[in-house]
This record gives structure tokens, sequence and C-alpha cells, in this order.
């Protein structure tokens, strides 16, 4: 894995996340990057879903990341 995916760092953050996912936004704020989220995606260690949301006149878009199998079974190799 290249040094420069966030592991364990993120996957240990959405190991602890309910089976329904972490937003996009609480991974951010944790100070990870969009890059750094898509390639741990392309790596297959993590899954995003864009779910739309509605409140009042406004709709957006908000992903949901949830770790892969895969991505449990790396965390739990670098520990």
């Amino acid at each position: 894995m290249p040094s420069r995916y966030p592991t364990p760092r993120a996957l240990e953050l959405l190991a602890r996340c309910p089976e329904e996912g972490c937003s996009e936004t609480l991974m951010l704020a944790h100070g990870f990057t969009i890059e750094q989220l898509v390639e741990l995606g392309r790596a297959g260690l993590i899954t995003a879903t864009a779910d739309r949301v509605v409140t009042g006149a406004h709709a957006f878009a908000v992903a949901t990341l949830r770790i892969t199998e895969a991505g449990r079974k790396a965390l739990a190799a670098t520990g």
C-alpha cells in the first residue's frame, strides 16, 4: 500500500462508525482529503455511496463511506 494512504487512521475511524457508515463531511473534518478517500476507494478498502437529501426547497448529495472487508483485513495487518 502506498505511504500516501491515510491508513490505518482512516480505516480505524471508519471501522468505529455505525453499520450505516460515516459521512464524507466527518472524514474531511478529521483532516482527510478527497484525494485520499478516492485512493482508498480505488484500492478497495472503502466504499462510497451517494444519497440525495432534501431539506425544504434544497436538495444536495451526501456521500456515505464504509470500510470494506478488505479494509478490515488491511487494518488488522497493520496492528
